[in-house]
């Protein structure tokens, strides 16, 4: 027996179920894991806005803002400003990604010299914690 949806994710797309919340704005019903909600949901169960409704540019589905007579600014995903990956999501799993792979990236230069025997483990430690941990 296949399960019957009825109001589609705001969000994801996918079926609601009990553990959902209503937008104020659109009345979409939105999953606690696509609200972003920490926490118990009664607190702001009278006052939930959406994602949708939050930005209303993104959700147009448009790919640039006209900011002037001769600016105009390209909507994205994620972008790096100074160092930090930031998302259109809000969360710190685009940021974190990037700052493994960058410092995965420079242990990878140094293993040569962090792995060498002729160099005593106090010295690569030294290494270590000023060029690949401070990366990270």
């Amino acid at each position: 027996m296949q399960k019957v949806v009825r109001w589609p994710c705001g969000v994801c797309g996918r079926g609601v179920g009990c553990n959902s919340i209503q937008c104020t704005s659109c009345q979409k019903s939105v999953h606690k894991k696509c609200s972003g909600i920490k926490g118990s949901m009664l607190k702001v169960m009278k006052s939930f806005i959406c994602k949708g409704c939050l930005n209303p540019v993104i959700s147009a589905g448009r790919t640039s803002v006209d900011i002037g007579a001769s600016a105009n600014l390209e909507l994205v995903d994620k972008f790096c400003y100074l160092g930090n990956m930031l998302s259109v999501e809000g969360d710190a799993d685009a940021a974190v990604e990037a700052r493994i792979r960058v410092g995965w990236n420079k242990f990878r230069q140094l293993v040569a010299l962090l792995t060498n025997k002729d160099i005593s483990m106090i010295m690569s430690g030294k290494v270590y914690s000023s060029c690949v941990r401070s990366t990270v």
